[in-house]
């Protein structure tokens, strides 16, 4: 399951408050049967060794990291319950890809806020992008999440689920089945 949104959409706000996240873990957090992996995980991880360095330098480790690490536990067999951006194409083929190989779907829930509230988001957090990166990003989502709610389709997704700002405010959990190897 991946959550993806703009910058600033509340994705990590989300995982907070259905995992009971903090924003200080460093590595990926069991919960039940699926790891929460949240891109902070990495950011924190790698703060003790990045600090002297410039932030734009820093997000492709960081960017690396968190696509290893969802990688890594759904290689091990894990669900995964991870935070993305959602709008790179080549990174949601390649874990539907992945998935695929190993007999899992990837599932995406989609948080459609508008440009103005990320934005206020992104101030909200302290974590802003520049207003060139914020537009390539919606630039991006904009086609997306318009084929997502007319269709409910997007590219080798298996399933999409597009939640507003109050939706995701009221979603309770994101529960995943167990499913033994003879299912």
């Amino acid at each position: 399951m991946l959550v993806a949104g703009l910058p600033g959409a509340g994705k990590s706000t989300l995982l907070d408050r259905l995992y009971g996240l903090r924003g200080d873990e460093k590595l990926p957090v069991p919960a039940g049967p699926a790891l929460v992996i949240d891109s902070r995980q990495a950011r924190n991880w790698w703060a003790r060794f990045l600090g002297p360095v410039p932030p734009r330098a820093r997000v492709p480790i960081v960017h690396t990291t968190h696509v290893w690490r969802i990688t890594r536990a759904v290689l091990g067999g894990r669900s995964v319950v991870a935070h993305t951006r959602g709008t790179w194409p080549h990174i949601l083929r390649g874990f539907a890809w992945l998935t695929r190989r190993r007999g899992t779907q990837v599932h995406m829930v989609l948080l459609d806020v508008d440009p103005g509230t990320a934005r206020a988001g992104q101030y909200a957090r302290g974590r802003i992008l520049t207003p060139a990166t914020f537009a390539r990003h919606v630039r991006l989502w904009q086609p997306m999440i318009a084929r997502a709610r007319a269709t409910a389709t997007l590219l080798a997704v298996a399933g999409v689920t597009v939640l507003d700002r109050a939706a995701a405010d009221r979603l309770k959990a994101i529960c995943f089945d167990e499913v033994s190897a003879a299912s």
